[in-house]
């Protein structure tokens, strides 16, 4: 790659790399955007206006040095870029592609606020981070001390797989423990291939489990293990088991059958794909194809759902949303690839009941919504209107109103683990539970949110997990754990 000056912004407009048509991409659940080829990611790398202030890292969860190795990917220096970019997050290749670049970085970048286009810092991301693996220059770590004490953490997703990789390159002994089959937790069974392949994951996971992280899958804790046992094993506890359960219709009729939870449906499709076999797709229970499918929902999730169904051979897919558009909470981008695929969105709309036939969802009822004044969020309350009541037909309805937290006490069957009345762990300023030397981080702290916090929160917690043991807490987790 050629080496090019910086500051082109007056001369470069801004490009994203090229995106299969919507034609060929809705065939099948690959990536539907391609890689820069050299010469072109270093003319948008050669964008960037070497800030004084980097609003762009300012408003990065990671605080990532995005102007450095954009610099360094203009001047032909990528081994360095990559060790620029992976010093402030585990997983570069990951955010690259599925952070909402278009409200952190990118919505912040000085160029995108002075009309030139911002920088496209999530693709020159992803290029070189995949650089980096097909040159090599990704390896496995080996600690400068092996220390003799061990951290055990409770999920496998991108706040426990931050954690793990710290800890270890600290000289702990790492162990992680996940319920599912794969590490990844949302990475691998929520978000479809078509925004992040699964070997992508995979590939980060193989450095780390090369590096002497230590996971034990299909491990419910509370069922196969007990945290008592866990606190017993290891000098320290992380809990990152995310937030899993999911917001249901408070409708007649959303106990139908045919009434799916979206996060069941996007694990089917992507078990499917990693070549998997399940039994509620060979029913027909969760294969959407033949079918009018009807989406609620306004989030990411509920554009993961809807492109899902048009993969998997929907007749319609429409998505019902009860704000308009800019009022949306998902990313612009993913409802501009949703209405490119076929999605149909149904603004101001309101489901009311889930109708049936023969036991079975046959449409849902609505009504048209109108907005007002705006409510705690800062958003237009919505509220229905008068005499607009209407019956859409529909053979599945998918749940995608958002997640919140499981009951982990009764889980762990530990009722000394406290928790907010959102039902996330209360913590202190050092990220410690309740419990003493359990910590923990992630969405099971702040609710539903990005993978980008979870990365940031998972480094956080590995920086306090250190500080505890090496101030002499020996192990005041084993005493306690009784």
């Amino acid at each position: 790659m050629a080496q090019q000056k910086m500051l082109q912004f007056t001369k470069l407009e801004r490009r994203t790399p090229d995106k299969r048509a919507a034609t060929e991409r809705r065939e099948d659940f690959s990536e539907i955007y391609g890689g820069f080829p050299a010469l072109r990611a270093g003319e948008q790398a050669s964008r960037c206006e070497q800030c004084g202030i980097p609003f762009c890292s300012i408003h990065c969860p990671l605080h990532n040095n995005i102007p450095d190795w954009l610099m360094l990917a203009a001047t032909d220096r990528l081994e360095e870029a990559y060790a620029v970019a992976s010093a402030t997050n585990s997983l570069p290749e990951i955010c690259g592609r599925i952070c909402p670049q278009d409200r952190l970085c990118e919505g912040s970048c000085v160029l995108e606020q002075s009309t030139h286009g911002s920088v496209t810092i999530g693709a020159m991301e992803k290029y070189i981070t995949d650089s980096a693996f097909e040159k090599g220059w990704v390896k496995p770590f080996t600690p400068r001390i092996q220390r003799p004490e061990s951290v055990g953490i409770v999920g496998a997703g991108p706040g426990g797989l931050a954690a793990a990789e710290q800890l270890r390159r600290l000289g702990y002994r790492v162990d992680v423990y996940d319920r599912y089959d794969r590490a990844g937790g949302l990475l691998t069974y929520g978000i479809p291939g078509f925004k992040l392949e699964k070997e992508i994951v995979a590939r980060r996971v193989k450095v780390f489990e090369d590096s002497g992280v230590i996971f034990h899958y299909n491990v419910d804790v509370g069922r196969d293990v007990t945290m008592r046992e866990l606190r017993r094993r290891h000098n320290a506890i992380i809990i990152a088991t995310g937030v899993y359960k999911a917001r249901v219709l408070d409708i007649p009729g959303a106990d139908l059958t045919g009434v799916i939870p979206a996060l069941e449906y996007l694990t089917c499709s992507n078990r499917l794909n990693m070549g998997d076999t399940v039994a509620a797709f060979e029913s027909g229970r969760l294969d959407a194809k033949g079918k009018k499918v009807v989406v609620i929902g306004g989030g990411d999730t509920a554009m993961d759902c809807l492109r899902t169904a048009i993969r998997q051979g929907a007749t319609s897919v429409k998505c019902f949303y009860r704000r308009d558009r800019a009022n949306m909470p998902g990313s612009q981008r993913e409802v501009d690839n949703a209405i490119e695929e076929g999605a149909e969105f149904v603004w101001l709309t309101q489901p009311l009941e889930v109708t049936a036939q023969g036991g079975k969802v046959a449409g849902v009822r609505t009504v048209k919504m109108h907005l007002g004044l705006p409510d705690a969020s800062g958003r237009q309350s919505p509220a229905p209107v008068p005499g607009s009541e209407t019956l859409v037909d529909a053979d599945m309805v998918i749940e995608a109103l958002g997640f919140e937290a499981e009951d982990l006490p009764a889980m762990f069957n530990d009722p000394d683990l406290r928790v907010r009345r959102s039902g996330t762990l209360k913590v202190d300023a050092a990220m410690m539970t309740s419990l003493d030397g359990v910590f923990a981080a992630g969405d099971i702290v702040r609710g539903a949110s990005l993978v980008v916090w979870a990365v940031r929160d998972g480094r956080d917690v590995a920086q306090h997990v250190h500080n505890y043991i090496r101030q002499g807490a020996a192990a005041p987790s084993l005493v306690n754990a009784g």
